[in-house]
């Protein structure tokens, strides 16, 4: 038993090597420069001898951007711990702040996290993606933190209906979100999550993203001296459509 366990150690300790050396080539060289090759050369090892712990380089990509969520995770659930339970105007905009400044921060684990197909990083039976199609990243992150939100808003924020021609879309993936919230063991009440509440969801979600994307990436329009003022005029918007300005 003892034996059994002492290999578990090791075998876990030397993943954790990889995936460390991995993400030091990620951060200064870039997606591409991960390769199984690389790393057992880091390692002093045969690039075979890595199969023994990831299938693939996708396997690893994979496990990395776990291991980056999970960081993520970490450093916006601590910005919440510092905020009152009953600000929660305060809690959106130190996340939405901590996702932005995070992204900033660490711009090629953004984009191998968020800007990745699915496919990309996926083994061949869907293994990082639900059937469905929604990335288990999404829930990762988000679910984890915005979810616990949305329950304590349920009787705070006003969910503006939405377009008729949207309700099959969003009813199909109010199923999908309300199995993620579920995974990260949180039950969300019907109410907190009915279409028009995926409705606002999705809005936030897309305007939070495209504009950190664009930041991330360099890919404004025109250059912006001061985007922390066109990122805080941002979450007054989103703020003030749900009635907590």
């Amino acid at each position: 038993m003892s034996q059994g366990t002492r290999r578990e150690r090791i075998r876990a300790a030397t993943e954790m090597e990889i995936r460390e050396h991995a993400r030091a080539l990620l951060v200064t060289k870039g997606r591409d420069a991960v390769t199984l090759r690389a790393i057992a050369r880091e390692l002093g090892i045969t690039a075979p001898a890595l199969y023994r712990y990831y299938d693939s380089r996708e396997d690893l990509l994979r496990q990395l951007g776990d291991d980056i969520c999970t960081d993520l995770v970490s450093e916006l659930t601590e910005r919440l711990q510092s905020v009152e339970s009953a600000d929660f105007r305060g809690r959106l905009n130190s996340v939405c702040h901590g996702f932005r400044g995070w992204a900033l921060a660490h711009p090629k684990e953004f984009a191998l996290v968020f800007a990745t197909r699915a496919d990309e990083t996926s083994e061949p039976e869907g293994g990082a993606a639900h059937q469905d199609g929604s990335d288990d990243r999404f829930a990762s992150v988000f679910m984890r933190i915005i979810g616990p939100l949305i329950v304590e808003s349920t009787n705070l924020v006003h969910h503006d209906a939405a377009p008729a021609g949207l309700h099959c879309e969003l009813a199909s993936n109010q199923q999908s979100l309300t199995r993620a919230f579920s995974e990260e063991g949180i039950n969300m009440p019907a109410e907190a999550l009915d279409t028009n509440a995926v409705y606002v969801l999705l809005r936030w979600w897309v305007r939070l993203y495209g504009h950190v994307a664009l930041e991330v990436f360099g890919r404004f329009p025109f250059t912006l001296v001061d985007a922390d003022r066109l990122y805080d005029s941002l979450l007054d918007e989103l703020a003030a459509e749900i009635g907590i300005a």
